[in-house]
């Protein structure tokens, strides 16, 4: 298992501790310090089941500076933003073999455990 986390943000400590409680002891990938690639964010988005924009923080500053909203924008491209602004990268996302959720809310992580 494994769960990309920020541990600023309570949701992300709130899935993570979800997981441990279990007696899982998941991989941490610190997604903000070591952001995916691309084969692997796709692999995440694929997992997931859902689209690059469904998986954007639109809050975020880098989403309104890079206009995000523009809705001709590629799945590639908006990817590839993602890459270079991780901070636009929703949280947690926790993965287990060929399954992923988004820990919001956190409790979505008991269908992996």
């Amino acid at each position: 298992m494994k769960i990309y986390h920020n541990p600023r943000c309570s949701k992300s400590r709130e899935t993570l501790k979800i997981i441990q409680a279990a007696g899982v002891e998941p991989e941490i990938v610190l997604y903000l310090q070591e952001p995916p690639n691309k084969a692997e964010l796709e692999s995440v988005l694929s997992k997931l089941g859902i689209s690059a924009r469904q998986l954007l923080r639109k809050g975020e500053d880098a989403y309104k500076d890079n206009n995000l909203a523009d809705e001709n924008l590629t799945e590639s491209q908006l990817v590839e933003f993602m890459i270079k602004y991780p901070k636009l990268i929703e949280r947690p996302i926790v993965v287990k073999g060929e399954q992923a959720v988004l820990g919001r809310p956190p409790e979505n992580v008991t269908a992996l455990l």
